[in-house]
């Protein structure tokens, strides 16, 4: 027994007709006598629906109780055991009730599958888990149920039912979709026409690439290379020169022009990994097609033609963007360009050829061997042939041409391998001119009797230059190699100790001075509209001499005194590309914190226009209606009223005050603008007077140590940090019970507690009541939360600390730690502060 095959209906938004769709598909079946039966379907009250159900056999669904709430979901089990050929199960994303078999409903849909039975179902694109986030930015809405996309593209058959913005909107106004009662809302909202528009191309997107991946996957089945234009792939070929740019361009605005066009840049590298394109301008290059909304792909080849065309047939490409520029003739004969070679093997691939003045870089040439080596082997092309020559001529009974050719040979490639190709030329022609002159019969004239020593002759500088090319040709790849390794070891150990450094740029700039020999480095910025300025420097730069420099995004890397070889350009440019990395990052930690900040603000700003709001509008209403009561000619108030109302305008008038108090220094601490002035204080003087001037004095007890009379700290700082903790210790406490405020010697630092026995506060809540417009559990209350926010940062500022533990027995005590003498710092958590 197989694996069931998976049918699915997909739709842009409710109300496509999915299900109707699913239905009419069982009906089609059932007629050709498929045994099908509805495993379950959603009509959400549709009429359409409900009759589309009639004459299919339906399995009765399964009753699952949660939390005192009968729901009905789909009985697995019931289909299993009915075994029919077609089960038709709507909402593929729907998440089942707790205590359900599986946790989603595409799950049970997976175990039917492996049962053999073949499922229809239906699922709409705001519900694929890959496109949640989008559907969210569009509609506002976040979609609580997903599906992962692999559970749909593993479907053997997914239908689009579509439908216009427009029609979808007359179908909701005419009742088809929701109730009367919620078209208007509907339509206000989810179902706007950019909302659906948005949608419906989301839908077709999706679907076209899972159409094109089927189309990929036959072709590679099939073994298909030819192009298929079923979607317009634009290729455009990079070789990291500065044309690049205008390629990318160029193939953007034509993809743009086509149906589905897509733009896919193809960087193309040497397979050996030797001198490839800058670093830096490879990443450019990346970026600006990843701007052009197309794909960016690296392609490794010796062949670069070849690599683009390959590339080009694997993706199912229908055009190739190729730079071109004038070439002289005589290097037109010799060897094509890379757009003639691209067209001689496009076969049915279209391929534009973009002009440029400037030519192509293709593959960025090797260097050369160095100057010392090359003019070392000009001497020695020039000594070695007349050495031999003097020492085999002065011998001549030893000198036979067919010996003498070979070691002629031997010092044509010795001189390849010390200079290079050009003198192990200059080598074999004078070899072969010496040994013609001296060796060949007649001697002493370029005349050859024999016509076999021409012929050995001729061969010998043939040979002599091929061995020495392949020489040479080795050799410069050795030198390339060994630089190559040069770099990826420095890059590397670069970017390990980038790793674990703290502060990165100057660390680099350290290293490019100790990698390049060079006395200073720095990092400059050039605004376009000022003078330079130094981000970063090491050693003793100097901003008015002259020094190399490569770009690093919108700064630059300089490096002093100028003169860089053009061997380092390459690990210049890859240490620049760190230096650009290392200051974008740098950037966006700037811009997260502003952003955090931003929020922090954000938050705070609504949290006190929420607060104050409330809070600030009672006591003034307080105010005001007692104010009205006694300008009032209607009401004879006695005296007793007339001073409970006055006493009314007192309190609320104090609540205001203590309230506009709090913000200010909360603001002043924000701000930094607050400074204390800690000086040896008495709190037995200090403690007695701020506890009098509560609200109800009455209720708070106090106690002092003699060891604890005397702090370092700011006494009307002090009174500030205490009063507010008294008073919101009174507010929680019970109306016949007082507070109880203990100040103690705990080591070398004075500790003041202020005791409660109200409700208390959750262990993990007591840094939250520290935070503003933070009540306990959020409830409402007299204060906006934030009496122990400005208490926190008072005592802060004047050295000390304040923190929360529980009271045992039940409430809370608020700790008050001051230093003792000046410049103490009192520990994070001192017996519960903190």
């Amino acid at each position: 027994m197989g694996r069931g095959r998976l049918r699915i209906y997909l739709g842009a938004a409710p109300g496509v007709g999915k299900t109707v769709s699913m239905l009419a598909e069982g009906h089609r079946r059932a007629s050709r006598g498929t045994d099908v039966v509805v495993g379950l379907c959603e009509t959400h009250g549709r009429q359409q629906t409900q009759t589309q159900l009639e004459g299919l056999e339906i399995v009765p669904r399964r009753t699952i109780e949660y939390q005192g709430v009968a729901f009905s979901e789909l009985d697995l089990d019931a289909v299993l055991a009915r075994r029919p050929q077609v089960a038709l199960i709507d909402e593929l994303a729907h998440s089942n009730v707790p205590g359900s078999r599986n946790e989603k409903r595409w799950q049970d849909i997976d175990e039917l599958l492996d049962a053999g039975i073949d499922v229809i179902s239906t699922v709409n694109i705001q519900h694929l888990e890959s496109l949640n986030d989008a559907v969210t930015s569009i509609t506002g809405i976040v979609q609580r149920e997903t599906v992962p996309d692999e559970v749909v593209r593993a479907a053997d058959q997914i239908d689009l039912v579509d439908m216009s913005p427009e029609a979808l909107r007359r179908r909701m106004a005419h009742g088809n979709i929701y109730r009367p009662e919620k078209v208007d809302a509907a339509l206000a909202n989810y179902f706007r026409v950019g909302n659906l528009a948005a949608l419906r191309e989301l839908a077709l997107l999706w679907l076209a690439e899972k159409v094109d991946a089927a189309l990929e996957g036959y072709r590679n089945q099939h073994g298909i290379t030819e192009s298929w234009p079923a979607r317009e792939r634009v290729v455009v070929a990079l070789t990291g020169g500065p044309e690049g740019r205008a390629l990318l361009r160029r193939g953007a605005r034509i993809a743009s022009r086509l149906a589905g066009g897509q733009l896919l840049g193809a960087f193309v590298s040497r397979s050996d990994g030797l001198a490839n394109a800058p670093l830096s301008q490879v990443a450019e290059l990346r970026r600006l097609t990843e701007e052009l909304g197309g794909e960016f792909h690296s392609i490794t080849g010796d062949d670069a033609a070849q690599a683009v065309l390959d590339f080009a047939r694997g993706v199912n490409a229908t055009q190739i963007l190729v730079g071109g520029s004038p070439l002289p003739p005589w290097r037109r004969g010799l060897s094509p360009s890379l757009a003639e070679r691209i067209i001689a093997d496009a076969g049915d691939i279209d391929v534009h050829v973009v002009g440029h003045p400037r030519p192509g870089r293709g593959f960025t040439r090797h260097r050369g061997l160095s100057r010392q080596r090359v003019v070392a082997g000009l001497v020695a092309a020039v000594v070695l042939p007349l050495l031999l020559t003097v020492l085999l001529h002065a011998d001549p009974y030893t000198s036979d041409l067919p010996l003498d050719i070979p070691i002629f040979l031997l010092a044509t490639v010795l001189v390849a391998v010390l200079g290079g190709l050009v003198p192990a030329v200059v080598a074999a022609v004078l070899s072969s001119v010496l040994l013609n002159w001296f060796f060949v019969q007649p001697t002493g004239t370029l005349r050859v009797a024999d016509p076999e020593n021409t012929l050995a002759l001729m061969v010998f500088v043939g040979v002599g230059v091929l061995v020495a090319l392949i020489v040479h040709r080795n050799a410069r790849r050795t030198e390339e190699a060994q630089a190559a390794q040069r770099e990826s070891a420095a890059l590397a150990e670069l970017s390990h100790s980038l790793l674990g450094a703290p502060d990165q740029l100057p660390l680099l700039l350290q290293r490019a001075m100790d990698m390049f020999g060079v006395r200073a480095a720095a990092i400059v910025r050039r605004p376009a509209d000022g003078p330079a300025e130094i981000v970063a420097a090491a050693g003793s730069y100097d901003p008015a001499a002259p020094a190399d420099h490569e770009d690093a995004g919108d700064h630059q890397l300089v490096l002093q005194p100028p003169g860089l070889a053009a061997g380092q350009r390459r690990l210049f440019d890859a240490f620049a590309a760190h230096a650009g990395a290392i200051l974008q990052r740098r950037e966006l930690q700037r811009s997260a914190r502003s952003a955090a900040q931003l929020a922090r603000d954000n938050q705070a700003r609504t949290a006190l226009l929420s607060a104050v709001s409330h809070d600030l509008r009672t006591p003034l209403a307080g105010i005001k209606a007692a104010i009205g009561s006694l300008r009032s000619d209607e009401v004879e108030w006695s005296a007793a009223d007339e001073a409970e109302l006055m006493a009314v305008i007192e309190e609320s008038a104090d609540r205001l005050e203590a309230l506009i108090g709090n913000l200010l220094d909360l603001s002043r601490l924000q701000t930094g603008a607050l400074i204390a002035h800690p000086a040896p204080t008495d709190l037995g003087e200090v403690i007695p007077a701020t506890l009098a001037a509560l609200p109800d004095p009455a209720r708070a007890h106090w106690e002092i140590d003699p060891e604890a009379r005397m702090a370092h700290t700011d006494a009307g700082l002090l009174d500030r940090v205490l009063g507010n903790i008294a008073e919101n210790a009174l507010r929680y406490q019970s109306a016949d019970t007082p507070i109880t405020v203990r100040a103690s010697r705990v080591a070398d630092r004075v500790e003041v507690r202020v005791t409660d026995n109200g409700p208390g506060v959750p262990p993990d809540e007591l840094e939250r009541i520290f935070q503003p417009f933070q009540r306990q559990g959020d409830s409402a209350g007299t204060g906006i939360g934030l009496g122990l926010a400005v208490a926190r940062g008072l005592a802060e500022a004047m050295g000390g600390r304040v923190g929360a533990e529980p009271t045992p027995g039940g409430g809370l005590t608020l700790v008050i730690a001051l230093p003792t003498r000046p410049g103490q710092e009192i520990p994070a958590e001192p017996g519960g502060a903190s």
